[in-house]
């Protein structure tokens, strides 16, 4: 009988793949800002070849047709690390359910993005398609980071670790940085670094665009100081205090940022270090979410009724 050959994979290497694809999704989210700041949107101007005639950029192209086929060449890193970290979470023992599951949708949420991608270009850099695709790569940061928290729980049921209106604060939070974001794409779209000397703009006024985002980011920081202080009032576990003041740093330093680049003309360095911020404050948000709650351990004395008990005492 031949003995099945296995390669053991340690929680401690999952792990750090999980955050590996983290850090990769972050890297094209800048690389891609990287793309568009230097006019190099169209630098491969057709889809999954650079030309109709090449797959990779020739010399005819110059610096942009270099830029955007790099940048395409980074994707398959992102694929190749979301693919080694799907197939870790596969060789893991004991297997977990819920981490292959996770690990897979980052793979194929990578893949959705590169289709997406695709369009993108082949809609000339419309700004719809544009803030479309930058909205899926904050959903690929979630299902990113959601794939790293969980290979650090155990696979019992979660509980909450505030009161009901904390969590409730909570979660106003992440629906306004989720609006700050969504009401950023709309002020890229309507500003000058269209990707292309030719792309067309959304047609918003940039001016009025960027006082509404203004206005969702006043009343972010507005909620995360709220929650900050309320965490520590009721003496919140450390671990959440400490995740919502991150927060509001982050907030704050995306924010001096984000005045600057607008009372400067939207100089190209500082855009990009604003779309990174983006990236960081959306994952400073999550970690504000996934602070109140706690996993534990399934045991034979965690009764249905104990975890009742346990759900009324900090309702309550």
């Amino acid at each position: 009988m031949k003995r099945s050959v296995r390669f053991p994979i340690s929680a401690v290497l999952l792990r750090r793949l999980a955050l590996a694809s983290i850090i990769a999704n972050v890297g094209i989210v800048v690389t891609g800002g990287a793309v568009r700041l230097t006019g190099s949107g169209l630098g491969c101007p057709t889809w999954p070849r650079c030309t109709e005639g090449s797959y990779v950029a020739t010399a005819e192209m110059g610096v942009h047709g270099v830029i955007e086929f790099g940048n395409r060449l980074l994707t398959f890193v992102v694929v190749l690390v979301a693919a080694a970290a799907l197939l870790a979470a596969l060789l893991h023992r004991p297997r977990r359910r819920s981490v292959v599951l996770l690990a897979a949708s980052v793979v194929l949420g990578i893949v959705i993005q590169a289709v997406v991608g695709g369009i993108t270009v082949r809609m000339q850099l419309h700004p719809s398609i544009v803030g479309i695709h930058f909205v899926i790569s904050m959903l690929l940061l979630l299902a990113a980071y959601a794939f790293w928290r969980r290979t650090g729980e155990p696979d019992g049921p979660a509980f909450p670790l505030v009161p009901r209106p904390i969590r409730t604060l909570v979660g106003l939070t992440v629906a306004a940085a989720a609006a700050v974001i969504v009401v950023g794409v709309a002020v890229t779209g309507s500003g000058p670094h269209a990707g292309d000397a030719d792309a067309v703009r959304n047609g918003l006024d940039p001016e009025t665009i960027s006082q509404v985002h203004a206005d969702l980011v006043f009343l972010l920081v507005g909620l995360s100081v709220a929650l900050w202080l309320a965490l520590k009032a009721v003496g919140a576990p450390p671990a959440a205090v400490r995740a919502a003041a991150v927060l509001l740093l982050v907030e704050l330093a995306q924010g001096v940022v984000g005045f600057v680049q607008y009372f400067t003309n939207l100089p190209a360095l500082l855009v990009g270090a604003h779309m990174l911020g983006s990236c960081l404050v959306w994952l400073a948000t999550l970690a504000v979410l996934w602070s109140v709650r706690e996993r534990r351990p399934v045991t034979p004395t965690a009764t249905p009724a104990a975890a009742a008990e346990r759900a009324v005492e900090v309702n309550a």
